[in-house]
């Protein structure tokens, strides 16, 4: 007796209900248009930067939803070094960090290229570095041999969610999935971008990281539906914080028996995208406010620690209050040049000195 959606004989038929996902749609696609259409008028420049921002937070939020936290600064200075970017801080980053940009770069900015065994094994390569996940040894860069349980709870109250297809069934599955993706079969690349992820973890062909190569699939997806290299929205920031959903829709289509209808996958897949085009609006905001900035200040005598020290305030990447001693320690220099520096700017009205008293003076921009 059939247990699970993929024990269906074509079970990658998948059907919906037409009218139940037509108008998200067409909303989804109508504020892809009107982001993508704000984003140009901004310039090359701003472009770069909020694309910067939005896949720093791909990256940091896709490896949240396993349970792993990055190191913001380090993902965001491995991205602007492979993308060529003038940026300033940039720190040292850990090698397993520079494989999950390699993936997620790969995904984004070669999006028209084809996903073929090859490229998938060299993202789950480039995840797992040491051929290792935490403490075990993994199968790296290869289709697993064993058969994966999704469970949870602790030991002796263990609750299996979900049985994988079987090993030995993985690498025609997986061909099948490939050949599809690959293929030009009319169908709008935002609901492609909804079945692949699906359809990948629902095979689930990999030891480990399946989660987030599902995403970077679905990103590559939807940067075709745009038809840019440039990110402008974080579809993996969204999924993290509706997550409980997530794995219950999940399980839910998972657990279909009947027939392969999917349109509770697809609507909450659009409702998410929708959010998180609609969430993008407050990156754009930081993007245009740092432009205005600089527009505004164009002709304002600023030096190389000023612009450093302004850029990290105006990025929001500046953690706890604006001191001297913190200038001084940033910017390499005497605490007496940090204070001419915050001095000059207090003068030239970008700065001012904050009313809360102290032992410590905090500045912060006007």
């Amino acid at each position: 007796m059939a247990k699970y959606i993929y024990q269906q004989e074509n079970w990658t038929d998948f059907t919906w209900d037409e009218n139940k996902i037509s108008l998200l749609l067409a909303e989804v696609r109508h504020l892809q248009g009107r982001l993508l259409g704000k984003m140009t008028s901004l310039g090359f420049g701003y472009q770069e930067e909020a694309t910067l921002k939005n896949i720093t937070l791909d990256i940091i939020k896709s490896s949240e939803i396993e349970g792993e936290k990055l190191n913001q600064q380090q993902v965001r200075s491995s991205i602007a070094r492979r993308l060529g970017l003038e940026v300033a801080g940039l720190v040292s980053f850990a090698r397993n960090i520079d494989g999950i940009v390699d993936m997620m770069l790969d995904a984004t900015q070669s999006y028209e290229k084809p996903l073929t065994e090859e490229r998938l094994f060299g993202w789950h390569g480039a995840l797992f570095p040491t051929g290792r996940s935490g403490l075990y040894s993994i199968e790296v860069a290869q289709y697993r041999t064993g058969e994966v349980q999704i469970v949870s709870g602790g030991f002796s109250n263990e609750k299996v969610h979900y049985e994988a297809v079987s090993a030995q069934h993985v690498k025609s599955e997986m061909d099948a999935f490939l050949q599809w993706v690959n293929t030009d079969n009319q169908q709008d690349s935002v609901i492609k971008a909804a079945i692949s992820h699906l359809w990948f973890v629902t095979i689930h062909p990999f030891d480990d990281g399946n989660g987030r190569i599902a995403r970077a699939i679905c990103d590559m997806l939807l940067a075709r539906s745009d038809e840019s290299k440039q990110r402008f929205y974080s579809m993996s920031a969204q999924i993290n914080k509706e997550r409980k959903k997530y794995y219950e829709v999940l399980e839910k289509v998972q657990h279909r028996t009947e027939d392969s209808d999917i349109t509770i996958w697809l609507e909450w897949f659009l409702k998410c995208l929708k959010n998180a085009l609609l969430s993008s609006e407050n990156i754009l905001k930081s993007v245009l406010k740092k432009a205005e900035f600089w527009n505004k200040h164009a002709k304002t005598t600023i030096n190389e620690r000023q612009r450093l020290m302004l850029n990290k305030l105006l990025d929001g990447d500046f953690v706890g209050k604006l001191q001297s001693s913190k200038w001084a320690k940033i910017c390499k220099c005497s605490q007496d040049t940090a204070i001419r520096d915050i001095k000059d700017l207090i003068e030239k009205g970008i700065l001012r000195q904050e009313d809360a008293g102290g032992r410590s003076t905090n500045y912060e921009l006007v």
